[in-house]
């Protein structure tokens, strides 16, 4: 089992740690993604629930406001030369 070819990354990026969601069986239960374990099933961890649950479970909130900062390339001062050349 090759772990990169199998897990899809779509989902793990979609459903990554502090990723709001709604329980689609609870509507206006909220609560946040602490981890997607992709060996798993089912692969997602909620911060406040014990309960691993399915992406179908769930529904995903807010992507626009999210913090995507980390998209953007860092500023030349914020990489030390070490970093340029790894």
């Amino acid at each position: 089992m090759d772990f990169h070819a199998d897990v899809d990354w779509d989902e793990a990026f979609e459903y990554r740690p502090g990723q709001k969601v709604e329980l689609k069986a609870k509507p206006g239960t909220f609560d946040t993604v602490a981890c997607y374990e992709p060996m798993m099933v089912p692969p997602i961890w909620l911060e406040n629930d014990p309960i691993p649950r399915y992406p179908h479970q769930l529904r995903v909130i807010s992507t626009a406001v999210m913090d995507a900062h980390y998209l953007l390339e860092p500023s030349r001062s914020e990489i030390s030369p070490q970093e340029c050349y790894s």
